[in-house]
């Protein structure tokens, strides 16, 4: 139990009292009263983009798998989440989940590659979504299923789930510390990262061969798309002003263009930053550097602060490179979780809230309406609502039909519900055990070597042996 309590999401049983503790906190929040279920309903309207019609506005949100083969290959396990991807209901499956290019940009050992081995694999995740969706639903016509395509940088753990082998950008004042890097060995060179366009490329190229109508090309939460757009200080073609920090972006685009023809290209991207956290006084979450702080990307110098500016100009740079699918996200989960994904109980080798979850969700959901209203022609989709809990849809409408964004995406909550937004377009009460409560045991599981997955919620993963060793390690190690 969090010594810094807030009034827990679950005790607000009627919109009365999530509007109140709302006014409480100062905290503006669309939200209807009534959800409108059907055909009528605001959350089941198609998206009309540039590739066709998007049946709905539900979108399943990219997570990072660690239950792969040692070689790329997906297990049992990941299979049996992409099937639950397809019976969801969302007719946006952005990117399934994380997906190495490179074997040394693998986030741990079991994270999933794209290359020839591992193709039939891949393809074959594809196809279960695809027919658990024709299934339960009748028709894929209108269903837009992705890939994400990734390099994990300075988080990259390719061979050891414990030990951390950084690949990065630029030297960074509090994390080169809080990670051990030592030295330039970890600096990637302007020639690395050529090298890792033409892998990008080849993924992309291999993603189409087997029927994704678009990849992701990652920059979000401090892996290396992320982190390159805060280098700042970085010299050579990589870094500096914004079209050096871009240019991967860029390059990885034009090469697409050119070798892909037809793939449709989206990017999900941390729209702001703040200073890595730390645990402070009663492991309370404090920000690890002060003003002025030069390495936030869409920061504004304080180190807890917005300004969207560059953001806007990074969407101006998609709409000019022909992409048109967004999906907004804020910080890093290894670094300052809380305004990344808010959460009442922080994982292992977290810290407490420094502020209501609300704020953080509001936060996220403030800046994605900003950039969306500067760039109505571009598809976005909004993150950060699993805090919501038994609200979300509440907000997840108002949002939407207030044109804040297009889509609601979900990540953790489809781990416990993933038949949330077919529950919800029925019309369908809610089931209220299935609700993520944000126990972040999805993300303390895999920090300590564990597969992750809802072990508190999911029936499936309460009756696996590891749920017990998941909870000798808590007791251990979460920040009480």
């Amino acid at each position: 139990m969090p010594s810094q309590k807030y009034p827990r999401v679950a005790s607000l049983k009627t919109a009365d009292a999530f509007l109140a503790r709302l006014q409480e906190l100062g905290v503006s929040l669309p939200f209807d009263e009534e959800v409108t279920p059907g055909e009528a309903g605001t959350l089941a309207a198609p998206i009309e983009w540039s590739g066709g019609t998007i049946g709905n506005r539900f979108c399943i949100l990219p997570m990072e798998g660690w239950d792969g083969e040692t070689d790329g290959r997906p297990t049992e396990l990941t299979k049996r989440r992409w099937k639950n991807f397809g019976l969801s209901g969302a007719k946006l499956l952005w990117g399934g989940e994380a997906v190495a290019v490179q074997p040394e940009g693998r986030a741990n050992p079991n994270q999933l590659m794209i290359n020839e081995h591992t193709l039939a694999g891949i393809a074959e995740l594809r196809q279960i979504a695809l027919d658990a969706h024709q299934t339960q639903f009748g028709s894929t016509d209108d269903l837009l299923l992705g890939l994400q395509l990734t390099h994990s940088g300075r988080f990259a753990r390719p061979h050891d789930k414990k030990v951390i082998e950084p690949r990065i950008a630029y030297h960074h004042p509090v994390l080169d510390k809080r990670f051990n890097v030592q030295g330039d060995g970890p600096l990637l060179t302007d020639d690395d990262l050529d090298r890792l366009v033409d892998d990008f490329i080849a993924a992309a190229k291999l993603a189409q061969q087997v029927g994704f109508t678009f990849v992701d090309i990652k920059h979000c939460h401090g892996y290396l798309g992320h982190e390159l757009l805060s280098g700042y200080d970085r010299p050579g073609r990589y870094g500096g002003d914004f079209e050096g920090r871009t240019r991967l972006l860029r390059n990885v685009t034009a090469g697409i263009r050119a070798e892909a023809p037809g793939l449709a290209i989206g990017v999900r991207l941390s729209v702001f930053d703040f200073t890595p956290f730390e645990p402070g006084e009663a492991n309370i979450g404090a920000p690890s550097a002060s003003a002025p702080y030069g390495c936030a990307f869409g920061g504004d110098g304080t180190a807890v602060g917005i300004d969207l500016a560059e953001p806007k100009r990074f969407l101006e740079l998609l709409k000019h490179l022909g992409i048109d699918l967004l999906c907004s996200t804020a910080g890093s989960p290894y670094y300052n979780p809380h305004i990344q994904r808010p959460a009442y109980f922080p994982p292992s080798d977290g810290y407490l809230p420094p502020e209501d979850p609300l704020v953080g969700v509001a936060r996220q959901i403030a800046a994605t309406a900003e950039l969306k209203a500067a760039h109505p022609e571009i598809v976005v989709v909004g993150s950060g609502y699993s805090y919501l809990q038994d609200w979300l849809p509440n907000v997840g409408q108002a949002v939407v039909r207030q044109g804040m964004a297009d889509s609601i995406g979900l990540g953790r909550m489809v781990l416990s519900y993933p038949d949330l937004p077919a529950d919800v377009i029925a019309g369908q009460t809610m089931q209220r055990k299935k609700i993520c409560r944000t126990f972040s045991d999805c993300t303390t599981a895999p920090r300590n070597g564990i597969v992750s997955g809802c072990y508190p919620l999911d029936p499936f993963y309460k009756d696996m042996p590891e749920r017990e060793e998941l909870a000798r390690i808590k007791k251990e190690t979460v920040p009480t």
